[in-house]
């Protein structure tokens, strides 16, 4: 029964984040569904998928939907052994996305716990974490895969501090668990710039380990993370290598062409520019709003209220006082270096005030791993604004010019802060020693720089880029209306520091109250975190609310058909469609057809060239090489309307011709004026060795020519996403073109049951030499990526089954001994 009641305080905190997390997203009590841009795009993209699996109950692994054809690797696909995957779901019991901060709260709290802090302050401390304004942010806009990788960065850095106390099994079986959930949960960027911080952080251990002469440790530190690490990953074999097999074939890829679509030259091979890199890159002085929230602003639609200078000058135009309040809600207030913010990335004053205590009063030397960890990625964050570091990392840190907005590297600094907040209070609450002068000089630190930020305010001109547009477009009104804004955020400004000032006064003061005895322990903490809480509570509150919830039907059903997507639809045959307003980057056409377009951070990279080289530039060939037979344009009222191509080349057709290039620059470049109809391109490279050299066998040789029968057909008799079946008439060999996306690996041909050897032609397309006569053709995708990464999973999932019970056997065996 003792042994039971040890647990209770835990039990109480779980259930406690499980009702807070509900009550902050008490709509979905109701059955609502958050409304998240980033899902309604991927709910269009996968609607093949999802169609698939509910028919035949099994993964289809690849869509037509979106950019002409992919895998769907990238878009939740599910894999077999995925044992990892039911873990998580079970963690994951909530709705979401009160699932998501539910995680937050409980991986922050293992974390303290690790750090001995008891129950009370490590509740309090997870709450402070899990309201983090911007881990708030990203759930509101639906970068749930984001989120889901954060929510385990806790666990897998208390993992690693145990194993390096030489808590061997303890740490190891956790550090085994929280790796494998964190790569579940599949945001790679996440996972790296955790990496990054463990990196840093393992140097105060090493450092430690040499200071205390017990280098002896470090092979069985090393060991115990290896073998973690490896079943981890073999876990998640499947996701990872299918992943790294579609990272080839997407914009994440080195480039291949030489030249841009303007013509000039291309100066890297890198996958993505810098000037792409580093978009989102922190202001240094904005740094600032991460302990005053709207110091610049807040975000690109701020609520300013109906006393601002912005609701006054709207009332000025005319507008009627509803009309103007509604104007006031949605003010662009922000005025930082980036192009777009949905919110500030605010930890909390009084998170910040208890983290200069730490620094102060805390006598443990593991809080400068976490501010070393905390200015590591604040100086990374600065992205462009510090280029000499960012510059650094992206030509020579592997994987680094992989990612871009490199903002989201302040997620760190977000972990780090809450810990050294928490480790100050626990400090001060145990050690009375130097209590008063740590304290002076925390609120000395704290409120000085809040002083210095009201000093150094005329030194802002509260102004951006962005306000340009307003003058340009609005004349004299735009004057007006950019003045007014400037108002408005000089009043934020200054707000938002005495807002900061007065959470920051609270702390010390109640504080204060219990050094000098007058405020009860179990007091101090309920009330110092009760008003931590509330502070980042309320700012959260300001940019993810009820308000941002709307029905489960509207969220499972996002898009409505349009009057073109009718009329489209009456057609039955199999075709694609363009949707010139959704300029490859919406994917709402997808919902309903099979689209050239999609919205997705990593697209299938030829598809993209084509568009950028191509069909940008009105190549109306390529539009028929690709079986465009509808487009969906708007007409000067805003109207959606589809005009149908009847040049597009169908789903197979034979040529007369094979012309033969030697780069991706001379493929690109026969593009431009291709007789689609009867010549296909294809490229002499090592990719398709294979397949020329089993053109010689068959006795083709490197032919270009081919008699081209005016009565051949070629004709689509199956569709499926994953198996198409063809049946082709035709009096002579020939060479067909079908208007399908070629992948390397999964896809496999066969002519009348036997394989014959894929083609990529057209830069994109897949090819096909079929003999004379009357023949059936199927392609059928049955990637070996899944079969061997399940194969993988399977025994990894074993083997960390079989390591968590013998370390329990031996760890109830070592406290029986």
């Amino acid at each position: 029964m003792k042994q039971l009641q040890k647990f209770y305080p835990h039990l109480l905190a779980i259930l406690g984040f499980v009702v807070i997390a509900l009550i902050y997203f008490y709509p979905v009590l109701q059955g609502k569904k958050i409304y998240q841009s980033d899902i309604v795009q991927y709910t269009g993209m996968a609607k093949e998928q999802n169609d698939f699996r509910a028919e035949y109950n099994a993964e289809p692994y690849w869509t037509n939907s979106a950019f002409g054809g992919m895998p769907t690797y990238q878009l939740g696909a599910n894999y077999p052994n995925d044992y990892i995957g039911k873990l998580d779901d079970t963690l994951r019991f909530l709705p979401r996305p009160a699932d998501y901060l539910f995680l937050y709260f409980l991986g922050f709290y293992a974390l303290l716990l690790v750090f001995r802090v008891n129950p009370l302050k490590a509740f309090f401390g997870a709450l402070a974490f899990g309201f983090s304004t911007y881990l708030i942010i990203i759930l509101g806009v639906g970068h749930n895969a984001k989120a889901h990788a954060i929510a385990y960065m806790p666990l897998v850095v208390a993992g690693f501090i145990l194993v390096f106390r030489k808590h061997f099994i303890h740490g190891g079986i956790l550090t085994m668990l929280a790796v494998a959930l964190e790569i579940n949960a599949n945001h790679f960027q996440m996972t790296y710039y955790l990496l990054l911080f463990l990196l840093v952080f393992s140097v105060y251990f090493l450092y430690k380990l040499v200071k205390e002469k017990d280098l002896k440790a470090l092979p069985k530190i090393i060991g115990t993370f290896a073998v973690a690490v490896i079943l981890a990953v073999g876990a998640n074999a499947t996701n990872l290598l299918a992943t790294k097999e579609y990272a080839d074939f997407s914009t994440r890829s080195k480039n291949e062409l030489t030249f841009n679509p303007d013509g000039s030259k291309v100066t890297t091979d890198n996958a993505l520019s810098r000037e792409y890199i580093t978009e989102y890159s922190y202001g240094i002085a904005e740094s600032f709003n991460l302990i005053a929230p709207r110091l610049f602003g807040g975000s690109n639609a701020e609520n300013v209220g109906t006393d601002s200078h912005s609701y006054e000058f709207i009332s000025n135009q005319g507008a009627s006082p509803s009309e103007a309040a509604e104007f006031a809600e949605n003010v662009p207030t922000y005025w930082g270096n980036q192009p777009i913010v949905a919110a500030p990335a605010y930890i909390g004053a009084i998170v910040f005030f208890l983290a200069i205590l730490a620094l102060y009063h805390d006598k443990r030397k593991i809080k400068y791993a976490f501010v070393a960890g905390a200015v590591f990625s604040l100086l990374l964050s600065w992205g462009k604004n510090f280029p000499a570091l960012t510059d650094f990392f992206i030509d020579y840190v592997p994987m680094y010019d992989k990612f871009r907005a490199v903002s989201s590297i302040q997620v760190i600094l977000e972990l780090c802060v809450p810990v050294l907040a928490i480790m100050g209070l626990q400090s001060f609450i145990k050690n009375e020693e130097n209590r008063k002068k740590s304290l002076l000089y925390t609120a000395g630190t704290s409120i000085g720089i809040i002083v210095l930020l009201f000093l150094f305010k005329g030194m802002f001109e509260f102004t951006t880029a962005n306000d340009n547009y307003y003058i340009e477009n609005y004349g004299k009104d735009g004057y007006v209306f950019v003045d007014a804004l400037k108002l408005d955020r000089e009043s934020l400004y200054k707000a938002d520091l005495l807002r900061s000032g007065f959470f920051m006064v609270v702390a010390f003061g109640l504080l204060w109250f219990y050094f000098k005895g007058k405020l009860a322990q179990g007091n101090t903490i309920i009330l110092i975190g009760l008003f931590m809480v509330a502070d980042l509570f309320f700012v959260a509150k300001n940019y993810v609310n009820a308000k941002d919830f709307v029905s489960a039907r509207e969220m499972n059903e996002p898009f409505q058909a349009k009057e073109a997507d009718m009329q489209i639809l009456q057609d039955t045959t199999h075709y694609r469609v363009f949707e010139v307003a959704g300029n490859m980057s919406s994917a709402r056409a997808s919902y309903f057809h099979k689209s050239l377009g999609g919205y997705h951070a990593a697209k299938p990279k030829r598809i993209q060239q084509l568009f950028d080289y191509q069909i940008a530039k009105n190549n109306k060939n390529v539009l028929d090489m690709l079986n465009i037979k509808y487009i969906i344009q708007s007409d000067e009222k805003g109207q959606e309307f589809a005009t149908i191509n009847p040049d597009a080349n169908g789903n197979a057709w034979f040529v007369s011709k094979i012309q033969y290039v030697n780069s991706a620059d001379e493929e690109m470049k026969a593009l431009d004026k291709l007789d689609t109809k009867n010549v296909a391109i294809l490229q002499n490279e090592k990719n398709d060795e294979k397949s020329i050299i089993n053109l010689h066998k068959r006795g083709i040789g490197l032919r270009d020519t081919f008699t081209k029968d005016s009565l051949a057909t070629i004709k689509l008799d199956l569709y499926k996403p994953n198996h198409l079946k063809y049946t082709s008439n035709n009096a002579n060999d020939g060479f067909a073109v079908f208007s399908e996306i070629y992948y390397k690996n999964g896809w496999k041909a066969t002519i009348d049951g036997k394989e014959a050897p894929i083609y990529r032609v057209n830069y994109t397309l897949r090819g096909l030499e079929i003999p004379k006569g009357k023949h059936t053709i199927e392609f059928k995708f049955e990637p070996e990526v899944v079969k061997t990464g399940s194969t993988i999973a399977l025994f990894s999932s074993i083997g960390m089954i079989l390591l968590i019970i013998g370390g329990v056997y031996f760890e109830r065996k070592k406290k029986k001994d």
